[in-house]
């Protein structure tokens, strides 16, 4: 039996992955500039089995996608130092951003789906002309 076993907490990597979620939104909210960034949500954060690499995943509304990720990334060293004096733990996370783009997706196939079930009288027809007689 050897004496370095590793004795897994379980959950402690989705209770971790959360708290770090949380403490991100906060921490985003209060130091980015929505001007420059847009509204930044996060949508979930996954992190590796030894805690040392984190995928942030997020959302933006009023900025470009590829903005917003860049100008996280950017952060992300700042944003790993304030983590760190957050967080009561040995190891914090390297961040990394990523845009989520399941969310838009899902919008763009309900959408499909609700246009999809709509009566025939009010699905996109050709304009038909009027009787002018």
């Amino acid at each position: 039996m050897s004496r370095h076993k590793s004795k897994a907490i379980p959950g402690r990597n989705l209770r971790l992955a959360d708290q770090i979620q949380k403490d991100l939104a906060v921490l985003i909210q209060r130091e980015i500039d929505v001007a420059r960034g847009g509204l930044i949500t996060l949508s979930g954060v996954e992190l590796s089995q030894d805690y040392a690499h984190a995928k942030v995943y997020f959302t933006v509304m009023g900025a470009e996608p590829e903005t917003a990720t860049a100008l996280l990334n950017e952060k992300a060293g700042w944003l790993h130092s304030q983590l760190y004096r957050m967080l009561h733990i040995h190891t914090v996370p390297t961040l990394r951003f990523f845009h989520d783009a399941q969310i838009a997706r899902g919008i763009e196939m309900s959408q499909l789906i609700d246009r999809a079930n709509r009566p025939d009288s009010y699905r996109d027809k050709p304009d038909e002309p009027e009787d002018q007689s």
